[in-house]
């Protein structure tokens, strides 16, 4: 007599790489490249009696909405607009991530063909955990670009330490899941213990360091490359398989 069926298939399935929403989360998610090109546009129009220096300035005064001395340095960002744009469309972004990318699909890190099985618990709630720091990193920048920081409210700050914070520990999370998946795991790990190391200085320090903008800047660049970089992975490996998709499709007629 042949032995029973197994159950154990059944708990395991596999994502749908080619997905329009998994194509359109990924290349959300790699919008927050979009930063890098408003930043260095907002400081060639700086307005300020020096002109503004990335080593000391930090990012908040250039979307700071107006010129003058807020907390003992000289402001004056005419393309404040801009950078606040800039960081609401980046936070629009990652919330658009968080919820397209499926944690199925994180799991295996896009891989077409592969399979997820549902009874480990472990990489479920890895990828739920990044989805959901993702999207907490993504309202906190929103919340920076809607609240400039010299407008008075401490939502600013909040903010600012949401993006730092959950965003780094999302890379973090998302580079232990990805370790076997993809090369990019060690960038994206990389990304976050910086962050995560350039965060614990600043405050340790209160940010009274000789380079302030530098330090702020290790917090919050390396959120935006390795978001970035997982936005890379899953948009490249959901377009060669929408590619063959369409390539078998069109043999097969």
């Amino acid at each position: 007599m042949s032995p029973a069926p197994s159950a154990a298939p059944a708990a395991a399935y596999i994502p749908d790489t080619a997905s329009t929403r998994h194509y359109i989360g990924a290349w959300s998610t790699l919008s927050v490249l979009q930063y890098f090109a408003a930043e260095a546009a907002v400081a060639m129009g700086w307005a300020g009696p020096r002109p503004y220096d990335l080593r000391t300035g930090y990012i908040s005064d250039l979307g700071a909405i107006r010129c003058g001395v807020y907390a003992g340095r000289d402001v004056c960002s005419p393309l404040n607009w801009l950078m606040n744009a800039s960081f609401v469309v980046q936070g629009l972004g990652m919330l658009l991530g968080a919820v397209l990318l499926t944690s199925g699909l994180l799991c295996v890190a896009a891989r077409p063909g592969a399979r997820v099985d549902r009874a480990r618990r472990k990489p479920w709630l890895a990828a739920l955990w990044v989805r959901l720091l993702t999207g907490a990193a993504g309202a906190g920048t929103v919340i920076v670009g809607l609240v400039p920081e010299d407008v008075g409210s401490p939502w600013h700050y909040t903010g600012a330490i949401m993006y730092f914070l959950a965003g780094a520990a999302a890379l973090l999370v998302l580079g232990l899941l990805w370790l076997r998946k993809t090369g990019m795991a060690w960038l994206i790990l990389a990304c976050s213990l910086v962050s995560l190391a350039a965060l614990a200085t600043g405050g340790l320090t209160h940010m009274g360091v000789p380079e302030p903008g530098t330090l702020e800047r290790l917090m919050a660049y390396p959120v935006t490359v390795g978001m970035a970089a997982a936005g890379l992975v899953v948009a490249s490996r959901v377009h060669r398989h929408r590619k063959a998709r369409r390539a078998l499709a069109l043999a097969a007629r």
